[in-house]
């Protein structure tokens, strides 16, 4: 009998999106301003049936230019973090790897800082120098890793160590640069620790194309993921070429990934958390996992970026709520993972 765990079923498809779409939905009716979940909604009804708004102009601005794009922000930078550790960890064979372990959030954090230490304060760009800043670095970071990885054979293993040594070296600029002007070392950080600071539609419109294009990439190579896991000789039996199915699903995360880090900073543990849970849960197979850790990231965010904003008077960081939960996690992760070796 074959194994369904293998191919994702619609009833659980269907389930996760009437998840997503119930967090979505609680949290834009509620926020900081208590403007009440029933007029919220009706605001929402209002506005698909062209009825009358129970909001005054300032409520409905809160709504539609606050609230909304932000939780879009939130669930399109959770899916693609998500989506990108589940790729990671297929790639790599290696149940800790996350979004960032090629060097991405070492290249943004070093093109951040420069444009905060370097860069002349602008105000009337449409959109600030920091975001794109951000992006470029994190491809940067991941092209550099590449280019030694590749200098010194291209294994997965060797791409790994490339990543790791890449990532040191751009921290090391990082910690030199922000030396250069020590009153921007709080902004940095601030930046650094993560957060959605929306005010309109123009961060989500950033982001939406990048990751629109490297989920569908990444939807679409579930299947060659799958066969990738059985091991290189079956995989080249089959026809298919490993390392180029590899590069350009890392191309694909990497994308994703960056796009996510101009938008909100270094959130981490998303794209470990997310991608394990959708394994216990719903099977290992990347026909699964994949679209899964899409849903379950922008729901995971959602949530986390609802209790930054509500659980304290001040807002919190986003990095640390989502490192309260999956602080905990990776250390149970990396238990379970010893126990198996052992």
């Amino acid at each position: 009998m074959p194994d369904t765990r293998t191919r994702l079923r619609a009833p659980v498809l269907a389930g996760g999106l009437l998840v997503l779409v119930a967090v979505l939905l609680c949290a834009v009716l509620a926020g900081a301003s208590d403007l009440g979940w029933q007029r919220v909604l009706a605001e929402i009804w209002a506005q698909v049936t062209g009825g009358q708004s129970p909001l005054s102009a300032r409520e409905a601005a809160i709504v539609w230019q606050l609230r909304v794009p932000r939780v879009l922000l939130a669930s399109i930078v959770g899916a693609a973090l998500a989506v990108s550790g589940a790729t990671f960890q297929g790639v790599f064979r290696n149940p800790l790897a996350d979004p960032y372990l090629l060097g991405a959030a070492a290249g943004a954090g070093l093109a951040a800082t420069l444009v905060v230490v370097l860069a002349p304060a602008v105000t009337g760009w449409v959109v600030g120098p920091l975001p794109p800043a951000a992006f470029a670095g994190a491809l940067g970071g991941v092209g550099l890793s590449w280019l030694v990885g590749r200098s010194a054979g291209g294994s997965t293993s060797t791409l790994l160590l490339a990543g790791v040594a890449v990532a040191s070296f751009l921290t090391a600029i990082q910690t030199f640069a922000q030396q250069l002007d020590t009153q921007t070392i709080r902004q940095v950080y601030t930046w650094m620790l993560g957060g959605l600071n929306v005010t309109g539609w123009r961060q989500v419109a950033i982001a939406v194309p990048y990751v629109a294009v490297a989920a569908v990439v990444l939807c679409l190579s579930a299947r060659l993921l799958d066969v990738l896991a059985l091991g290189d000789a079956e995989a080249a039996s089959l026809g298919l070429r490993p390392g180029r199915i590899r590069l350009v699903v890392l191309a694909a995360a990497s994308l994703a990934t960056a796009a996510a880090v101009s938008v909100s900073g270094l959130i981490g543990f998303v794209g470990i958390v997310v991608p394990h849970v959708v394994r216990m849960l719903a099977g290992s197979s990347y026909r699964v996992v994949i679209p899964l850790s899409l849903i379950g990231g922008a729901a995971f965010l959602v949530l986390a970026d609802q209790l930054a904003r509500t659980i304290m008077p001040g807002e919190l960081p986003l990095g640390v709520v989502t490192a309260f939960t999956g602080a905990p996690f990776f250390a149970w992760i990396l238990r379970s993972s010893r126990r198996r070796l052992s």
